[in-house]
């Protein structure tokens, strides 16, 4: 009898994973009495104010705790002190996954004892979507979960479960749904979400601020899609030692989604520091990792960020400094600005008048640039490509005056929605486009006309091609300055 309930036993715990602790005395200390008394140091950092709202979800660094932990106490210093589950959402560096590598049984341990994996929110979660898998071995010799732990354990005043996931696929439409099917498992537990990544890895400490505060300017959106972007934005630029700007960049696009369909409406930005500045002694400042600490909150929100009266004027500057550069035959600058916002993905035109006059007009539609390159572009090529006119010459450029319009997301509408005087208008149609800002109003009041000049004048289709049910219509509003 004994034997027989020994090999029930036996099989019941064959499926649990024993994840024991892989990176005690290396990322962190490896003595419980020096880990307890390290993170409650961290724990208790002052200077921070607590945000309002509820926190729905914590992003913290996971590098060894001499240059990151004091950043990653800051995160949970103000999170509620009990929960039933912590769900941590973090980088894969080691195995390559579809969508979110789970260990889906057994448990996660530290120095400061075991936590258990919610085996039932676990499976739930790998049944409500094929993204989710069961995939032990996508814990192993991983170490961006197993650093957070011990911040949870110190601060949290009751046990809990955790749901333990590592993910790097750079597919938007899966963060989505991802960050969809996470909501719905949590809506209505008391659960906090955990974004376990670092940011840029390895600029120097200058070029590491520059990204890093554009990253978390697009957090502060709360759009995925914002972030996702504006890491592809700074990436292809090949800024000098930025490999990435995020190596949780899906962990936080899945945990952004899901935060946002569980009411956060803020990301509110706790501290932002780099390698260099947390431990100087050890690190380079030429060779760094940057590091976030912030709160995702249920807090009133500031709105989309909008360029304001500085910004603007730094943008004409750029603009008319871009034609003196070309017209001396020198390339513009290549690398980022100090003011993230100017660093963020946009799209602009660029208008040039003589004497009230066009003499070019070029722009991007989609946030294929950074803003302050797509004003660069434009500029050029509103002076040397469009090709209604002669490329500008030296002589010209006095008389030239610049006018900028920074462009808001097309949306999909139909004729009948079209604004006058307030919409610009993008018409598609048999692989040809054309775009109307909204200034041209001003010389095409009517509706009507205003859309037959843009199927005939701008994408060299029919006249009436916008009564023509195949062809999509989208529009967009402007924010519009000149010098």
């Amino acid at each position: 009898m004994r034997n027989f309930l020994f090999l029930a036993l036996c099989l019941l715990c064959a499926g649990a994973q024993a994840r024991e602790p892989q990176f005690a005395g290396k990322f962190y200390p490896g003595n419980k009495v020096e880990i307890t008394a390290f993170v409650d140091r961290a724990l208790a950092a002052s200077g921070v104010k607590k945000p309002d709202g509820k926190v729905i979800a914590v992003v913290a660094p996971h590098a060894g705790y001499e240059f990151s932990g004091n950043i990653a106490g800051l995160a949970y210093k103000y999170v509620d002190d009990a929960y039933d589950t912590v769900v941590i959402l973090a980088s894969g560096h080691r195995m390559a996954v579809k969508g979110a590598a789970l260990l889906a049984s057994g448990y996660y341990e530290t120095p400061l004892g075991r936590v258990q994996i919610d085996e039932a929110l676990s499976r739930a979660l790998i049944k409500a979507s094929p993204l989710f898998e069961d995939k032990p071995a996508a814990h192993e010799g991983e170490h961006a979960v197993e650093v957070q732990l011990p911040f949870l354990q110190r601060r949290l005043k009751k046990p809990f479960k955790l749901v333990a996931a590592t993910l790097n696929t750079e597919d938007l439409n899966d963060i989505k749904a991802m960050g969809a099917a996470l909501a719905a498992a949590l809506n209505g537990r008391k659960a906090l979400l955990v974004v376990s990544t670092d940011f840029s890895h390895y600029p120097a400490h200058v070029l590491a601020g520059q990204a890093d505060k554009a990253m978390g300017l697009a957090m502060e959106s709360l759009d995925p899609a914002l972030v996702w972007n504006t890491s592809r934005m700074l990436l292809a630029k090949r800024l000098p030692g930025l490999e990435t700007c995020a190596c949780g960049a899906a962990a936080l696009e899945t945990a952004m989604e899901a935060a946002r369909l569980l009411g956060a409406k803020a990301f509110k930005p706790l501290k932002y520091a780099d390698s260099y500045d947390e431990f100087p002694a050890a690190a380079e400042a030429g060779r760094v990792v940057g590091y976030w600490a912030g709160l995702f909150t249920t807090a009133a929100g500031s709105p989309a960020p909008a360029a304001s009266a500085a910004q603007k004027a730094v943008l004409l500057k750029e603009a008319r400094f871009t034609l003196e550069q070309a017209l001396a035959g020198k390339e513009p600058p290549s690398g980022l600005e100090n003011d993230p916002f100017l660093n963020l993905p946009g799209a602009a035109f660029v208008t040039l008048t003589i004497d009230g006059a066009l003499r070019g007009c070029v722009g991007t539609i989609e946030p294929m640039l950074t803003l302050m390159d797509a004003i660069r572009y434009g500029a050029y090529s509103a002076a040397f490509r469009d090709h209604r006119f002669a490329p500008l010459k030296a002589e010209e450029l006095g008389k030239v005056k610049i006018e900028v319009s920074l462009l808001s997301r097309l949306a999909p509408a139909k004729t009948a929605d079209i604004k006058p005087g307030q919409h610009g208008v993008v018409l598609v149609n048999g692989g040809k486009s054309g775009l109307f800002l909204p200034q041209v109003w001003e010389q095409i009041p009517g509706k009507e006309a205003f859309l037959a000049e843009l199927c005939d004048q701008k994408a060299g289709l029919p006249r009436d091609c916008w009564k023509d049910p195949k062809t999509e219509v989208y529009t967009f509003t402007v924010d519009a300055f000149k010098e």
